[in-house]
């Protein structure tokens, strides 16, 4: 066993003392550090995205001494430092996100404040559509594959037509037109149509899309078919009536010459009855008026009126044309001016002007002519329109 002297003991004491002492001193320096109060206010907390957000940490204090310093973390991945209490951020992309404000005063101490922000996202816009359509054909806008990305229920609004003002309020590019998720654009004319689609999710978020599509025009062969029609009447007259009747060759091809024959029946004697054939075709103000003439009694014929008129319009030449539907294309061609003549209704008229006979042999008459028959015979060209397009071809 050791002893230890007197001596050695207080030296020992003394070094316990010392450290003691110092110990005690380091802990009233880290006792006497005064942290500051962080607060922080964030306006607006809900918002779209793109939109900008207001910090403000003014209103911390740094309790004792000053505020040296403010670093500001937002929670997206990004970070300042400011040397006032005041910033504001941009949010671009969807989200809730917590931002940090941390406090510093002059005496190293530190404090937190926390905000949230919730940023709404913008719904995603998908548009299925052609980009090309032949004039007359269904082409379908279907916009119900977007989405929102907070899953709100979406609500459409289609301008069909950027050009057209179709609401009137002076602004062209606002109108909806369709507030289905789907529609069926017009496509009756050809070029191009530009227009555009709204989706709005309900919570003060939309986006929007633009759109065009071209109508390109269809293709035809056209060939010209001869063709002769013909119509009859038979009718019967008493002195001084009239009777009319109607045709409409210029409906089915372009009218090339036409034939009319208005016979009376045979005459035992003369005298012959006096008929009277007019052809009125209203649309081309074409008028025309011819009298019966006596027949051969030796040879048995009865009297007749005969109307004729060749080379009425051009003939049509067969090749390729362009046009937005088929209907449209034979208008042009029967509606041209190489073939405008005869279009429209032909109105026939038979006038009996003189038709009772001068006497009769006992009971009997010997002047029948009363009874007629009218024959028109009318040549037309009729165009058949042959549709080329995509490697294929349909009849018209």
């Amino acid at each position: 066993m050791v002893s230890m002297g007197s001596k050695q003991f207080f030296a020992m004491l003394g070094v316990h003392v010392m450290l003691f002492s110092l110990l005690s001193g380091c802990m009233g320096a880290l006792d006497n550090t005064v942290d500051p109060r962080a607060t922080l206010e964030a306006y607006p907390t809900l918002i779209q995205e793109g939109e900008m957000v207001t910090l403000d940490a003014r209103d911390s204090s740094p309790v004792e001494g000053v505020i040296t310093a403010y670093a500001w973390d937002f929670g997206d991945g990004t970070t300042a430092e400011t040397v006032v209490g005041f910033t504001s951020h941009t949010y671009l992309s969807y989200g809730q996100y917590t931002v940090r404000i941390t406090v510093t005063n002059d005496q190293g101490g530190t404090d937190d404040a926390l905000a949230t922000i919730v940023v709404n996202g913008a719904p995603s816009v998908n548009i299925s559509m052609p980009s090309i359509v032949r004039a007359g054909d269904a082409a379908l806008l279907d916009a119900s594959a977007s989405f929102d990305p907070e899953g709100n229920d979406l609500t459409y609004q289609w301008d069909l037509n950027a050009l057209e003002d179709s609401d009137g309020d002076g602004n062209p590019s606002n109108d909806a037109d369709q507030t289905t998720p789907t529609v069926l654009l017009d496509t009756s004319s050809s070029g191009y149509i530009y227009g555009s689609l709204r989706v709005d999710d309900g919570a003060g978020a939309f986006a929007v899309q633009p759109f065009e599509i071209n109508v390109t025009s269809r293709t035809f062969q056209v060939t010209w078919i001869t063709e002769t029609y013909e119509v009859a009447w038979d009718e019967y007259l008493e002195q001084g009536e009239s009777w009319s009747g109607n045709s409409t060759p210029g409906e089915v091809g372009r009218v090339m010459s036409f034939n009319a024959i208005l016979e009376l029946d045979q005459d035992v004697a003369p005298p012959h009855d006096n008929f009277t054939l007019a052809l009125n075709i209203v649309e081309d103000n074409y008028n025309r008026r011819v009298a019966t003439e006596p027949g051969n009694y030796s040879t048995n014929e009865p009297a007749r009126a005969e109307m004729f008129e060749d080379g009425m319009n051009v003939r049509g030449e067969d090749g390729m044309y362009t046009s937005d539907s088929a209907e449209e294309l034979l208008r042009m061609l029967l509606n041209s001016r190489e073939s405008g003549k005869g279009q429209g209704a032909w109105v026939w008229t038979v006038v009996a002007q003189q038709s009772d006979p001068d006497a009769f042999i006992g009971e009997i008459d010997p002047d029948p002519g009363n009874d007629w028959t009218l024959t028109v015979e009318v040549v037309v060209m009729r165009p058949s329109l042959t549709e080329v397009a995509l490697g294929s071809t349909n009849n018209q």
